[in-house]
């Protein structure tokens, strides 16, 4: 029997296995007695509905996990693989267009699969809990602007992979990782001016007590940045955050009209001084450096695989192809994912003690910071008592209780230490 055989399901029901035992135990954990903490944020009645609205938003993501899984299974083991590569072969000869058919399919295939759950989400889960302010014009121009943005940047850089396997021989997989890796910063560096102004609007921030306290702010730390810009995160959903985009002088702070509007100006000062931490910690570059190495590491073992006769006729593929290759590696590097994913949780939440560390130090303003992030969770209806396994698996930030628990010892030791404070 070939060993692809059973690789590959396994692969994925072991991760699809996984994530149900976390959501389990992350149901199981939950209660309906508030956290101390919280006494006074929420109400019971509301704390109630942020339960319901875990059990509504899990057992959603459980079914159409479920029903991805299964159909990706059943394409798989059904030569689905194979039809797609036929019709890819119709539409011409050569490494290059045949790939791009077969990943069009496929991802359209995907987005249509995909399509229902996400409009169930937004209109049916998001509306009942008063989060979604989606309108179906906005949520349609969404998915067209996102399939576009995928033919013209998925599109070239695949055609780069495919040229580079099919015409530079044992050394295809250096190659694309320099290109690849040149690709995703450009990205980086152009997204905040070119792709994010495609679905919402940057406006900066207008004259007001919080533009000064951030500019002083800013100012104090010696931090250079475009300017301080509010972004109409309202048009989707009433849940709200903060964040900063670009790097070197075209550095921008970011902050969704939501925030703005439920928050003080201390409040606000101090997360922006936790997105500031991130950038003086250097967070943003290291986790570039790691997706690089990542990125090697991944183009290295699909060198291996993308010519394996036997990988590419247990799915019913005749022909080897490096398109093949690439999609059924995909499915093949799904343990190896899932391993990687822990790691950067892990280091995520490291990184998010330490912003907040930042801002205590910098900002001065402690408690601001514990009722601004108490407002946050409040206003997203947030689990406030994950189980440690579900924050292993796929959790980028602490625990909230654990998050501020930390931030009251940090206050604690900066006020008893007022001569260790910046100037």
């Amino acid at each position: 029997m070939n060993p692809y055989l059973l690789i590959i399901p396994a692969a994925l029901l072991g991760r699809y296995v996984l994530d149900l035992i976390a959501d389990r135990l992350n149901l199981r954990q939950s209660g309906e007695e508030l956290p101390s903490e919280f006494e006074g944020v929420y109400d019971v009645e509301k704390y109630r509905t942020s339960q319901r609205y875990l059990r509504d938003t899990t057992s959603f993501s459980t079914i159409e996990d479920t029903f991805q899984t299964a159909a990706a299974l059943v394409f798989l083991l059904a030569g689905g693989m194979g039809f797609v590569d036929g019709l890819a072969r119709s539409a011409g000869s050569g490494p290059i267009v045949p790939g791009l058919v077969f990943a069009a399919v496929l991802t359209l295939a995907s987005q249509i699969l995909r399509l229902p759950f996400s409009v169930y989400s937004t209109f049916v889960i998001e509306e009942r809990y008063g989060f979604n302010k989606t309108t179906p014009k906005t949520f349609g121009l969404d998915l067209l602007k996102s399939l576009l943005l995928a033919a013209l940047i998925g599109g070239p850089a695949l055609a780069a992979i495919l040229w580079f396997f099919d015409r530079t021989g044992a050394l295809a997989w250096v190659y694309c990782w320099v290109a690849m890796s040149a690709f995703q910063c450009l990205l980086i560096f152009i997204a905040p001016y070119v792709i994010m102004p495609l679905f919402n609007k940057f406006e900066p921030l207008e004259d007001s007590e919080l533009k000064d306290s951030i500019q002083d702010y800013a100012q104090a730390q010696n931090f250079r940045m475009r300017g301080v810009f509010k972004m109409d995160g309202s048009k989707r959903s009433t849940k709200s955050n903060a964040f900063f985009t670009g790097f070197g002088r075209s550095k921008r702070i970011v902050l969704l009209d939501t925030l703005i509007d439920r928050h003080t100006t201390d409040e606000l000062v101090s997360i922006v001084a936790h997105e500031m931490g991130h950038y003086r910690k250097k967070h943003v570059p290291q986790a570039m450096f790691r997706a690089i190495l990542f990125s090697g590491l991944m183009f290295f073992l699909l060198s291996l695989f993308i010519g394996n006769e036997r990988l590419f006729s247990a799915f019913g593929m005749e022909h080897v192809s490096t398109y093949g290759g690439l999609f059924l590696f995909g499915f093949l590097y799904t343990p190896l994912a899932v391993v990687i994913s822990l790691m950067e949780h892990a280091i995520s939440r490291r990184h998010e003690y330490a912003a907040d560390e930042y801002a205590v130090r910098t900002a001065g303003a402690p408690e601001a910071m514990i009722t601004g992030l108490k407002k946050l969770c409040a206003d997203n209806l947030s689990n406030l008592t994950p189980h440690p396994f579900k924050v292993a698996l796929s959790y980028s930030h602490p625990p909230i209780i654990e998050r501020i628990q930390a931030i009251r010892r940090l206050g604690a030791g900066s006020a008893q230490t007022p001569e260790e404070q910046p100037a």
